[in-house]
């Protein structure tokens, strides 16, 4: 996250921490008699939020909420926004670097006794699969439109993703997702269900996504592939 982007999340959380100073640092209930009790909750809530997706752990409440009333009574600061700015993205783009190193030796520790399971194979480019289900229909191309059923987990198993619990089947070209994905789904038979389990390197990999996937992260899917759809032309044509 960047440093602008943590700032603006702070300024939101200094009206709620500064409505409510009379409170515990650790009080998770509050009184809402009016709108703008329920709108100090809500901000201060989100701002909770936004602060564990920079991946700060444990922050210093005393110095912050003392940096978030500073603001508001407009004390005046000897360092300047854009050194505080500085300052906080060398912070975070550390922290995100110790996350990412982490991530990928918990990663290949996983994958490494996960081989070791009976019943786990493991495919040419490393993602390793475990058949729950063993179609027998025809087995897609890299380049064939698959439908599909998935629930996404990380390691920890943190659910992130499910096609199951939205109802609803998701489409896409082998070779315009994750190389994992394309690697798996191309050697499964229409009917079957594996749980595929891909080292991050063939998943989002140094990248990550978004703020549910970190940097580095193996991941684990269970895939039921329900039918190759083979597009007309003219859908061909308007993609």
């Amino acid at each position: 996250m960047k440093a602008k982007k943590l700032l603006l999340i702070l300024a939101a959380g200094a009206l709620a921490l500064s409505s409510c100073n009379s409170g515990s640092m650790s009080q998770t209930t509050a009184t809402l008699k009016t709108a703008s009790d329920t709108a100090s909750f809500y901000i201060g809530y989100m701002y909770g939020t936004g602060l564990q997706r920079t991946g700060i752990k444990d922050p210093n409440m005393s110095a912050l909420i003392a940096g978030l009333n500073s603001a508001m009574q407009k004390k005046e600061m000897t360092t300047k926004p854009q050194d505080m700015e500085m300052f906080l993205n060398m912070y975070l783009q550390k922290m995100a670097m110790e996350k990412a190193k982490e991530n990928k030796v918990a990663g290949e520790k996983f994958m490494a006794e996960n081989a070791k399971k009976e019943g786990v194979d493991t495919l040419a480019g490393g993602v390793q699969y475990k058949v729950v289900t063993k179609g027998t229909g025809a087995v897609p191309a890299i380049t064939d439109r698959v439908k599909v059923h998935y629930k996404g987990t990380l390691i920890d198993g943190t659910e992130f993703d499910s096609s199951i619990k939205r109802n609803e089947p998701a489409e896409f070209y082998l070779n315009q997702v994750i190389p994992g994905w394309g690697e798996a789904l191309s050697n499964m038979p229409v009917g079957s269900k594996w749980i595929i389990y891909i080292p991050s390197e063939m998943g989002y990999g140094e990248r990550g996504a978004g703020g549910s996937i970190e940097p580095n992260s193996a991941l684990i899917f269970e895939v039921e592939l329900l039918d190759i759809t083979t597009p007309a032309a003219t859908e061909e044509t308007a993609q």
